[in-house]
């Protein structure tokens, strides 16, 4: 598993707290993170929403350097499934 990963994981876990459905986290050439009501963890599962991204991209969203809205509006972050959750998450992260 790769420093990238751990560290988004850390950071979601802080950041998001309880989550009642499931998102996944696609950070490209890096891995995949599962979150779900048991908080972040490295996986790879069906989920309601996945989000994928670069690193860079993610790193920025989580350090609060790249807003996740414009992220997706800019075509930085691609999202499949439920937008409705995509932008609880992306309040929770900003």
């Amino acid at each position: 598993m790769s420093e990238v990963v751990n560290g988004a994981v850390t950071a979601l876990n802080r950041k998001v707290g309880k989550f009642d459905s499931t998102a996944k986290f696609v950070i490209e050439n890096e891995g995949t993170i599962m979150m779900d009501e048991n908080g972040a963890r490295p996986g790879d599962e069906p989920a309601d929403v996945t989000m994928t991204a670069s690193a860079e991209t993610f790193e920025g969203i989580l350090d609060g350097s790249v807003n996740p809205t414009m992220a997706f509006m800019s075509g930085k972050l691609k999202v499949d499934g439920s937008m409705a959750l995509a932008m609880q998450l992306g309040a929770a992260l900003s």
